[in-house]
């Protein structure tokens, strides 16, 4: 079952979609009567549908496997309310954690089991988002932006970030883009903080990526496996493009990113019996 929600954010209405669990298999542990939940991230001037439906396919996909999935459109893109250009990537992890409040604030949802995917900006924002708020225990990262500022400019145009600059705002996309917004980019360093996450995480990219460098997956897991705690497993799928465009990309991605949450239960499941 799915259903269309509005949730509340610093006076905007961020519209989101819930996929309730369809099936799976039962859980185990203390949570056993409880489902996992996912909230997916869509990335710069995106929407909760993603590039070719991903999104709904994904959420629809996990549905299948037991999970409780919001996907949502962040202040000023999509459906929701706001002015994204007037947004900064503050607001974009209090709004990921305004979506995980309401998710984990909803009957059977096991807190041990709260994953963020983020494609994108999004995935810098899920990771920024984690690393603030210890309510979520793993991360998926498809094609995850390391450095802000850098990867968004290259995306609009230097002469759009010196428009704004000069004239306080600049068009991109049907999108006008404040300074504010642009500054707000070169505070944050997904990159340096990544070491600070102790969840697992898995990092998916594409070889044929021209937007954002499949090197920043090399570099994501080299720094998650300098931490002291949890892992890092990466996927890289052989000429997939930024969105996971072609059919079989995004069959593997989709696929990839299944097992590699299935996994993490078991690993789970098994931890808690060598406990016992």
């Amino acid at each position: 079952m799915e259903r269309n929600i509005i949730i509340r954010y610093n006076g905007e209405e961020l519209t989101a979609s819930v996929h309730y669990p369809a099936g799976g298999k039962a859980n185990t542990g203390r949570c056993k009567n409880r489902v996992p939940l996912a909230v997916i991230c869509h990335g710069f001037v995106g929407t909760r549908i993603g590039v070719d439906r991903i999104f709904v396919k994904a959420a629809r996909e996990l549905a299948l496997e037991g999970y409780l999935v919001i996907r949502f459109d962040y202040a000023g893109c999509g459906e929701s309310s706001g002015d994204y250009g007037n947004e900064d990537m503050e607001s974009m992890i209090a709004q990921t954690r305004s979506v995980l409040d309401y998710g984990l604030g909803l009957a059977d949802v096991d807190p041990q089991r709260v994953t963020l995917i983020g494609h994108s900006l999004g995935g810098a924002v899920a990771l920024l988002t984690a690393v603030r708020d210890r309510r979520v225990k793993t991360l998926v990262l498809w094609a995850a932006v390391g450095y802000p500022f850098n990867d968004i400019v290259k995306i609009v145009g230097r002469e759009a970030y010196d428009r704004a600059v000069k004239s306080g705002s600049a068009d991109y996309a049907g999108y006008s883009f404040t300074p504010g917004y642009f500054n707000s980019l070169a505070a944050f360093q997904p990159f340096q903080e990544a070491a600070k996450f102790g969840g697992d995480v898995l990092v998916v990219h594409g070889t044929s990526d021209d937007v954002i460098p499949v090197d920043y997956a090399f570099l994501y897991q080299k720094l998650f496996w300098t931490r002291p705690e949890g892992r890092c497993d990466k996927e890289i799928i052989f000429q997939a493009d930024h969105t996971f465009s072609s059919g079989p990309a995004q069959e593997q991605v989709l696929k990839r990113t299944k097992e590699w949450l299935e996994q993490q239960v078991n690993i789970q499941e098994e931890w808690q019996n060598w406990m016992i």
